[in-house]
């Protein structure tokens, strides 16, 4: 009998760090250098004698947000789930982090402030998983890729992805066009991983060569964003991390806003809006917007801070996912692992913690004795269905509430939204269920957890005695 979603989650999630890895292909070519690429390389380490990680964009990750990666300016979180997979895969890497520069909490009881609707909510207790880790984007890209490049079996070449090669019905290469040549080369791969991201072209490759796409769902959130840097400054404000959201309702429009502190003593200040409401790169708007619609500390940056560069504006029209577990006919020789399978609201901070848990499905997948050059990889797509799952059903939960989105909307979608109000309701004033929540939403546990009696029963108590009339004193 197939495991559950919950427990699959769970054993992918694990801290544990596997011990029997073995070789089971000569060599690996991975298709984009990003944070998906680097993390499926250092586990394709362990596995194939040879690991080359195609990667179009020359520029170097440490300084600054590279042009393959438009939303590298924006904020960006490794959520602790996240972490806990960098740390399983590069063990002290954390703590490299935090001497490099990426601030230590003030204290150890710090967390993040998270307001909703205005409204400061019960803080759950904080995660084990070591000391928080917030960076720039940039910061941390750079960090994970000295490490996989450090590793003596990976080596990184720079170059345009241009196809596949086949033969016998599986993937036995892959092609890319060299920085500044003119034609394509091949690389020989027993496995190739296509780490291309939202842009990836696979579906057209796959279609081109006579192969099924690959289903695609998309939910159009229509996000806008607008990011400033600010010198950190405690006589202004002494926020460490604040993350903001209005929902959608009666009087009240959809937002989200975010303040982290990041590495080399700075903020960095996030306001968001959807559809028609789009923040601008000018200063005075930014200002006013953090005044008008934010809590006080946004203001206070906005106005008193010093702010270190320009406002930086992004768009995305789109959440995403790829169901490659659908294909009825896929060939050997051939995976696909972050944003090219799923994209979500970047609000969520899922994304880079989602690549960190494809790179663990890849890893139980190569350590569970397949023949990934002679058979297609059905179970580490049926792996990595299970995470997104997970993080789409968190995400898109709250983005179907949005006026301008009209669907799609998933089996039980009413019975769903009742359960999902019920228990956030309740985990405004119960640390229990506040934790159980926030271990959902950080992606430490599968939202199946939720659904747990003991979990439902507590909700239920919570929201009676909620809803019972005080007796006057």
């Amino acid at each position: 009998m197939r495991p559950s979603p919950s427990r699959t989650f769970a054993e992918i999630a694990t801290a544990e760090r596997p011990t029997d890895t073995t070789v089971v292909m000569r060599r690996a070519v991975v298709l984009g250098g990003s944070i998906a690429g680097l993390m499926a390389a250092r586990v394709l380490s362990d596995h194939a004698e040879e690991v080359l990680i195609v990667e179009r964009d020359p520029s170097d990750a440490e300084h600054g947000p590279r042009p393959g990666v438009p939303q590298g300016s924006q904020v960006h979180a490794l959520l602790p789930s996240g972490q806990l997979q960098l740390e399983r895969w590069f063990p002290g890497i954390a703590e490299e982090a935090l001497a490099l520069g990426a601030p230590l909490p003030p204290s150890a009881g710090t967390t993040a402030k998270t307001f909703v609707n205005g409204v400061l909510g019960v803080p759950p207790p904080p995660a084990a998983t070591g000391p928080m880790l917030i960076t720039t984007r940039p910061f941390l890209e750079a960090l994970v890729r000295r490490h996989t490049l450090a590793v003596k079996n990976v080596r990184m070449v720079y170059g345009r992805a241009d196809g596949l090669v086949y033969a016998d019905r599986r993937v036995t290469g892959a092609r890319y066009v060299p920085q500044g040549g003119a034609e394509a080369v091949v690389e020989p791969a027993d496995l190739v991983v296509d780490a291309m991201g939202r842009s990836s072209r696979l579906s057209d490759w796959l279609a081109g060569d006579g192969w099924p796409r690959p289903p695609m769902q998309r939910m159009p959130i229509k996000l806008n964003y607008a990011t400033a840097l600010f010198k950190r400054d405690e006589k202004i404000s002494d926020t460490w991390v604040v993350v903001y959201q209005t929902m959608a309702g009666k009087g009240r429009t959809a937002r989200i806003g975010g303040i982290n502190s990041v590495e080399d003593d700075r903020w960095m200040m996030l306001v968001a809006g959807y559809d028609h409401d789009r923040p601008s790169r000018d200063v005075a708007d930014f200002t006013e917007r953090c005044r008008k619609h934010y809590p006080e500390m946004f203001g206070d940056i906005a106005e008193h801070g010093e702010m270190l560069g320009e406002v930086i504006t992004y768009h995305q029209a789109d959440s995403r996912r790829r169901d490659f577990h659908k294909l009825d006919r896929m060939p050997a020789g051939l995976v696909a692992v972050g944003d090219a399978v799923a994209s979500f609201n970047p609000v969520y901070g899922q994304g880079m913690t989602s690549a960190m848990l494809h790179a663990s499905c890849l890893s139980a997948y190569l350590r569970s004795g397949p023949k990934p050059h002679e058979e297609p990889a059905r179970a580490y797509f049926d792996q990595v269905r299970v995470i997104v799952d997970a993080a789409w059903q968190i995400s898109t939960s709250a983005d179907i509430e949005l006026p301008h989105v009209d669907g799609p909307y998933p089996r039980g979608y009413k019975l769903t939204k009742w359960f999902g109000n019920l228990v956030f309701r309740a985990s405004q004033i119960d640390p229990v269920l506040s934790s159980r929540l926030s271990r959902v939403t950080t992606m430490l546990d599968h939202p199946a957890t939720l659904s747990r009696p003991g979990t439902l029963l507590r909700a239920l108590r919570i929201g009676l005695l909620r809803g019972r009339p005080q007796r006057a004193a």
